[in-house]
């Protein structure tokens, strides 16, 4: 059996700001027709930023679903027309003032696939330099530096709990790139 739903027909439920949200009717494998309901999103961006060897950027903000501030790394929706490194410069000059010398891609991933389309994009910054902060007019940010091994701990007990902050800082300590000096550039 061909395991593929195709698409029978759409229903744009909601188109907002920042995403969409449809319900479509599928054809699923068995032949059978059923609903799935998801989120429209164009994509993100996530920022592991060094400010040394051994230090990074996180920022706090509350996030409104889970009524809770959060502590996370750098990161930012994909803005029409924007490729997702022009974007990894923009939101992380806006969030913490900084710009970046040199930016790695480490990984993309699916947050959520069962009921969104994001695709967020994972980067390592290096040579930091400050400049001014400039965020979204809806955005309170703090900004605050920390050794990585401290972020990597409190990943570890469960302090930070975004996944997209989990996995930029557990994709960066496995690939070993924070025991040593960051490239050289």
């Amino acid at each position: 059996m061909k395991i593929k739903e195709t698409l029978f027909k759409r229903h744009k439920i909601y188109s907002g700001k920042a995403v969409n949200f449809s319900v479509d009717v599928v054809t699923l494998p068995d032949g059978k027709k059923t609903t799935r309901e998801y989120l429209e999103h164009p994509g993100a961006v996530a920022v592991l930023a060094f400010t040394g060897k051994d230090n990074i950027v996180l920022v706090s903000q509350y996030r409104y679903p889970i009524k809770e501030l959060t502590l996370e790394v750098p990161a930012g929706k994909i803005d029409k027309g924007e490729t997702p490194l022009k974007c990894v410069r923009r939101e992380l000059k806006e969030e913490t003032g900084f710009k970046a010398k040199k930016i790695v891609k480490l990984v993309s991933f699916w947050p959520t696939p069962a009921f969104s389309n994001e695709v967020l994009h994972v980067y390592a910054a290096y040579g930091l330099t400050q400049s001014q902060k400039s965020p979204d007019d809806d955005e309170f940010i703090e900004t605050s530096v920390m050794p990585f091994k401290k972020a990597l701990e409190k990943v570890m007990n469960g302090n930070i709990k975004d996944s997209k902050t989990i996995i930029a800082i557990l994709h960066h300590a496995v690939t070993g790139h924070h025991r040593n000096k960051p490239p050289n550039f």
